[in-house]
């Protein structure tokens, strides 16, 4: 009786666990996107899901040490939200991870992934995985004065060097020496030369069960995937394996998918939200943009492929592209083009 009695505990604690696993920041996220995951575009997404974890585009350290512009401004609406940080100097890292934690941001995160040149000119992005010891240095650096998780995004491999084994040692050297324990995997490894970006992003195979491996041989890790998800179904599968998902440029360029991930990924209770509603609801955040000197194109570009797949979608972009940018436009501009999808409901 006692024993049966131990274990019906048992099992009420590790469901209660999986509860807890499923309100993990981690569990779903959009990717940091430079020239996309705009404050612009993040406050839109987060209209669409509450659960979320919403990233910045890459902010270097010099540009928020140095540069004129505040590289870290978002809206209070927009939580939680994660910092990423480009950038190899521990001190410099550590100093802008603080600015960030005054700010309000939930978590900071280090880009070890992006092949770019110019990343790599500033000897920060993918060419970091060739130095696991440095990479430490910087996320010890930002963990020693600040509270909020620090976290690190990456690839499987770089140039040559992507066996199963160096992924492992950098992961692992990065732990041992920083303590680090939460990373998000892109499932493909990156050519630092002879590739774009672009490229990068699609010609180096996708590997996922690489990733699945990683999570199994590092179980005490929080281990998210990215890299070429496309479908919620998919996240629930690869959600089979690993503790979170990381979806790029699908969710800024069909995202309707977002209006289904609360529902989806975390509690069946919470509605699916209207996306006709979505718009509207975003009206005065852009009368307050266009007050303060905003252009109405800056906004409406990330709202395009909100109606993917539905009847009117296309002259919703046609007359949002065409006249957003004009000068004066205004809300008017988004409901006229809003009208050419209701219309048709």
């Amino acid at each position: 009786m006692h024993q049966n009695k131990e274990s019906n505990n048992i099992c009420k604690i590790k469901e209660l666990n999986r509860e807890i696993d499923k309100y993990s920041p981690s569990r779903f996220s959009i990717a940091p996107m430079l020239d996309w995951t705009d404050r612009h575009c993040r406050y839109f997404h987060r209209l669409l899901t509450k659960q979320t974890l919403l990233y910045t585009e890459m902010v270097t350290t010099g540009a928020i040490i140095h540069g004129k512009g505040d590289y870290l401004a978002y809206s209070k609406e927009e939580n939680p939200i994660a910092l990423q940080l480009g950038g190899s100097d521990p001190q410099a890292l550590a100093y802008c991870a603080q600015i960030a934690q005054e700010r309000g941001y939930d978590e900071i995160n280090l880009n070890v992934g992006c092949p770019s040149d110019r990343v790599q000119n500033g000897r920060f992005g993918a060419c970091l995985m060739g130095d696991a010891a440095l990479v430490a240095d910087c996320v010890k650096a930002m963990q020693d004065v600040v509270s909020v998780p620090v976290t690190v995004k990456t690839r499987i491999g770089i140039d040559e060097q992507d066996s199963y084994e160096f992924l492992c040692d950098f992961i692992d050297t990065v732990v041992q020496r920083s303590g680090c324990n939460i990373f998000t995997i892109h499932a493909r490894k990156a050519w630092l030369s002879g590739l774009s970006p672009k490229e990068n992003r699609e010609i180096p195979p996708l590997d996922y069960p690489r990733v699945y491996q990683l999570k199994k041989d590092f179980p005490q890790l929080t281990i998210a995937i990215n890299g070429g998800i496309k479908l919620l179904e998919e996240a629930k599968q690869h959600l089979q394996h690993v503790d979170g998902v990381m979806v790029g440029r699908e969710a800024y360029q069909n995202p309707s998918i977002l209006a289904h991930v609360d529902h989806e990924l975390f509690d069946s209770s919470i509605p699916v939200v209207n996306p006709v509603e979505v718009v509207r609801t975003l009206y005065p955040y852009i009368e307050q943009e266009l007050s303060k000197g905003a252009y109405l194109g800056h906004i409406t570009r990330h709202i395009l492929g909100i109606f993917q797949g539905i009847p009117g979608a296309r002259q919703w972009r046609r007359h949002l592209s065409e006249n957003a940018h004009k000068p004066g436009a205004d809300i008017p501009v988004v409901e006229q083009a809003l009208a050419m999808v209701t219309e048709r409901m």
